[in-house]
């Protein structure tokens, strides 16, 4: 059956979240007593589902102890894990790439071990210094990944299609999210990478935010939409409000509520579902309060953008969808081993 709005899956990224205890301990090392202090957090703003984003707590790197200490905090907090976002760890950087891919690796052994269905990987890279002095990262050029260089584009294509095999092994979906000057950095491009990786459990996260926020010019948001949403498998959604001065080549973003930025997400999810789309949707937001903003988020996609009912005609999809539905509304148990 399709999902609607009363059992489709919303997860929180964990995006607002400190890698730093209010102690001074890296998060990835603190006692199990601070992860649940942070998810309770997460499930008081009315989240049943999260996504381990691994700028939070990296869960390929943790024990198997520790991953069921992991899996008792949720639990206690009612919320299930639902999806890894692991980010900046590009299997394809110059200098880390082999690390990175057997950290990917690692990540999906967990995904199983968690009981989440997708994992979300990117070729973007560890922000450059003078992305890090800025009040928002994307406002200076980072990494590119070199569009005329054959080798690498093949290592890519080859390195994701063995992380894509051994995720059908562990029945895991894997996600390939959209990230300016990558090989996913345009529709046109994500596609053709989707493609010639060739695997069914493989598709898109359209983070399309990750592009309309650029202070240059951008491919339309409806274009990215249409380009990208047939082969979408899991989705981060966040919005960002843009101006534009094309004569004077000014070009502005902020972040912003999903209802009231430049991406119109009644329409996208919908032009989504009509390609087949039923992956976990998860709410992301920088600055400020973060998590209220991803549940303001939540409740925006629950009211005006899902479906009210399951009784729809469902597109096909050119990649497999994932099976997770739940109550969207109402605590759940997270999964065990």
């Amino acid at each position: 059956m399709s999902l609607s709005r009363a059992d489709w899956p919303i997860a929180a990224s964990m995006l607002p979240f400190s890698a730093v205890a209010p102690s001074g301990v890296p998060v990835q090392d603190a006692e199990p007593e601070e992860w649940a202090r942070v998810l309770d957090e997460v499930a008081d703003a009315g989240f049943t589902c999260v996504d381990f984003t691994d700028n939070w707590v990296k869960v390929g790197d943790l024990s198997a102890e520790r991953l069921e200490d992991l899996a008792e905090a949720s639990r206690r907090a009612g919320l299930r894990p639902a999806s890894i976002s692991a980010i900046r760890r590009s299997v394809i950087d110059a200098e880390n790439g082999a690390e990175n891919l057997a950290y990917s690796h690692r990540t999906l052994e967990a995904a199983a071990r968690l009981g989440i269905e997708v994992v979300s990987f990117g070729l973007h890279q560890a922000l450059t210094a003078e992305q890090r002095e800025q009040l928002w990262f994307w406002t200076v050029e980072g990494h590119r990944d070199d569009p005329d260089d054959v080798d690498a584009w093949e290592l890519a294509v080859s390195r994701l299609r063995e992380l894509g095999r051994h995720a059908e092994e562990l029945g895991l979906l894997v996600s390939l999210e959209l990230y300016e000057d990558t090989y996913l950095g345009s529709a046109d491009s994500s596609v053709r990478l989707v493609e010639e990786i060739g695997l069914a459990n493989v598709g898109l996260n359209p983070d399309i935010g990750n592009l309309i926020r650029l202070h240059r010019p951008v491919e339309s948001w409806e274009e990215l939409v249409a380009k990208t949403v047939p082969y979408a498998n899991f989705w981060h959604v966040k919005n960002y409000a843009r101006d534009e001065d094309r004569a004077k080549e000014q070009y502005f973003a902020v972040p912003a509520p999903m209802e009231s930025g430049l991406i119109n997400y009644r329409a996208a999810i919908a032009s989504a579902i009509a390609a087949g789309f039923q992956g976990i949707l998860c709410t992301e937001n920088y600055g400020g309060d973060g998590l209220s903003v991803c549940a303001a988020n939540r409740d925006y996609l629950l009211r005006h953008a899902l479906p009210k009912t399951a009784d729809y005609t469902l597109g096909t999809s050119r990649v497999r969808q994932g099976s997770l539905s739940m109550p969207a509304n109402a605590p759940s148990r997270a999964s065990s081993y």
